[in-house]
Order: C-alpha cells, then structure tokens, then sequence
C-alpha cells in the first residue's frame, strides 16, 4: 500500500481543499494527450498490460493476482479516488491500444504525492522517461504545477535499475530505505526518495 512521505508539512485546511478539488476536477489531457480517467471498460486492456511480467514485476501495489475482478476493483478504488480528492488513476492509449497506466495517490493534508506507473514492454526503454508525457519528468512537473503538492514522494524496488537511474537522474533525494507493503500484506524493499516543489523548480525552471 502507498503510504504518505517522510516529511511532515504544516498544512492549512484550505489548502488541503484547494488540492482535493484540482484532483476532482482535472483533465487528464493536461497530463498527457494519451491519458485518460481509467474506468471499468478499460478492465480488459488493463488486465492483459498487467498480467505481463515485464510490466507489471516491478511494481508492488497492484491487485494480484491478476484476474478481471481483480482489477476492476482497482479501477473502481482510482475512480472512489479521485471523488475523495486522494488520486487518480489514468489508462494511456496510443489509438485503440491501452499501452500503460498511470497512478497518482495524493494526501492532501500532508500537500504530497507519489506515482507509480507502467507501460506496455514494447515502450520500455524509449526515451520518454526525461520528455513530457506519462511516468517521466513532464510527470513530475505536471503533479507540482498542476496539483499543487509541495512534496512528490517516489519508490522503486531495490533491483528496479531502470527506474531508480531514472529517480536519481531527475534531482530526486535519497531519503534511505523502506518497506513497501503489497496488497497482499507481504513487504518489498525499497528505496525511497523526496524532492520539494522549490527543489523542482530550481533544477528544473520553466
């Protein structure tokens, strides 16, 4: 399960709220032209992105084991998500293709978010991670800019090689280590990483 950063921010309550309902109500196509709220009728596609090894190993919050009723309760919990102003979770499609996904948990309170995310094995290694789009820098700008968090927070699993070069290469800080609990009570170990709206903005300014 995710679970909220390290750091701790005084948060006032209006600006809690002011978080709660951008998540409410943003376009997704302001994430990414792909993107879109992901809904039961993607179940399907997102089953069969999933239920790929390559896709799916690395990532520890996912509704194993992988089952049409499995991950439509998944999409159902994103969409439950976004009413509360806690999350979003997005299908991306090239065409008629769902070729990954994006989720996005938010706690309000504490003005910080975490993504995580995928996409199909045939679009791994293509470059995009540092360009604007799904799951790569645009990714991170976008939830600081846009949502207006003060503090993404990131985790990948030790051997996730791939992802972690990508964390580091982005300016986030290693803040250790930690336990990433899956749905399923077992735990993962993972690094863990911070970085500031104001640290964002000044590695990488508009």
């Amino acid at each position: 399960m995710s679970a909220p950063p390290d750091t701790v921010l005084d948060v006032p309550a209006e600006e809690a709220e002011a978080i709660r309902q951008r998540v409410r109500t943003v376009d997704p196509k302001s994430y990414s032209p792909q993107s879109q709220i992901a809904t039961l009728a993607d179940a399907a596609g997102m089953l069969a992105l999933l239920s790929d090894p390559r896709v799916s190993d690395p990532i520890y919050d996912l509704p194993r084991p992988f089952t049409l009723a499995s991950v439509s309760r998944w999409i159902e919990e994103g969409l439950a998500m976004r009413q509360r102003g806690e999350g979003l979770l997005f299908a991306n499609r090239e065409g008629d293709d769902l070729v990954g996904y994006s989720k996005i948990t938010v706690w309000p309170d504490r003005s910080a978010a975490e993504l995580a995310g995928a996409k199909s094995a045939s679009r791994q290694n293509s470059g995009t991670a540092t360009m604007q789009g799904p799951g790569g820098y645009g990714a991170f700008a976008w939830m600081f800019r846009t949502l207006g968090v003060r503090i993404v927070c990131l985790t990948a699993a030790l051997d996730n090689v791939r992802s972690i070069r990508m964390i580091d290469a982005a300016g986030f800080r290693r803040m250790g280590e930690r336990d990433a609990v899956r749905p399923d009570g077992t735990a993962r170990r993972s690094v863990y990483w911070e970085l500031t709206a104001a640290e964002w903005d000044q590695l990488h300014p508009l």
